[in-house]
């Protein structure tokens, strides 16, 4: 009998006094029920995604929700594959989303949060808005909504360094977005910081509104930082392929890794270009 398995996708900013009993606690929980995937534990909360058997990932939900701190966190999940991920990792570090930009009282600061169904409304409705993607370049180029505006980020940590070039954006009505969130919430307390003065968040990030709106306004395949490396969260008839490979400009959704410069970067590369290129190109695997 051919195994279920989910994926599952959560982050919390929140006060967490003691970061290593997290850790703890749930790497011993995961190794029982078998799961893999990676947490991200600080003292400004948690950032996680793993995978397993459905029931199995019922069982943790469980385990998650039971503890106070967390009994209110949004879990987002997909269809899994069974290799995902090559290992469980749980670690402690300075922040669960790495900005490199000061703290923030994320619960205060942060943008006000749009639901896919408002955001919805403002395409059908014509507004005047712009989306801003916090993502990483590469994974911009596989999939996006109408009316982004790509900064260019190698990195995330990449955006203090950005704002300069994005100053014509401040007095503009401004959407930001990212795969499940997190990136948002940290990165709009900055955007406010520096005068962005009508600016909102999806809410729950481009995971929820692509389950809740497949075929709308969001062109192309998700990013996902595993084994996948894109999905299209729910079957999705009306989807067309907006990726282009780098070599020959085909449509792809396949990415993978090219060592001909360090830090290696991640491309979009049919399969005919990758075994024609592939002395110094190799299959995408999980960043772990």
């Amino acid at each position: 009998m051919e195994k279920d398995f989910k994926i599952i996708l959560f982050y919390k900013f929140t006060n967490v006094v003691d970061p290593q009993a997290v850790v703890l606690a749930h790497k011993s929980i995961c190794k029982d029920l078998g799961l893999t995937g990676r947490m991200i534990v600080a003292s400004e909360g948690v950032n996680a995604t793993f995978e397993g058997i459905g029931e199995n990932i019922e069982k943790y939900k469980k385990f998650l929700k039971s503890d106070e701190l967390f009994a209110d966190i949004v879990v987002k999940e997909s269809v899994g594959t069974g290799s995902a991920f090559p290992k469980l990792k749980i670690v402690v570090r300075k922040e669960v989303v790495t900005l490199e930009a000061g703290e923030f009282d994320v619960a205060k600061e942060t943008a006000t949060r749009l639901p896919a169904s408002e955001l919805q409304k403002w395409y059908e409705n014509n507004e005047d808005f712009v989306v801003l993607d916090l993502r990483n370049d590469y994974e911009i180029k596989s999939g996006k909504f109408d009316r982004t505006i790509d900064p260019g980020l190698a990195n995330f940590r990449d955006l203090p360094k950005k704002i300069k070039q994005l100053k014509s954006l401040k007095d503009k009505k401004v959407v930001t977005v990212c795969t499940g969130g997190i990136r948002c919430e940290k990165a709009t307390c900055l955007l406010k910081r520096e005068g962005f003065s009508d600016i909102y968040q999806l809410k729950d990030g481009i995971h929820t509104y692509m389950q809740e709106y497949p075929g709308g306004h969001f062109n192309g395949t998700l990013f996902v930082f595993d084994n996948r490396m894109t999905t299209d969260v729910v079957p999705n008839s009306k989807k067309h392929i907006i990726g282009r490979c780098v070599f020959c400009g085909v449509p792809t959704e396949n990415y993978c890794s090219d060592d001909s410069t360090r830090p290696s970067r991640k491309l979009l590369c049919c399969r005919y270009c990758f075994e024609k290129e592939k002395d110094h190109l190799r299959e995408s695997v999980s960043v772990n």
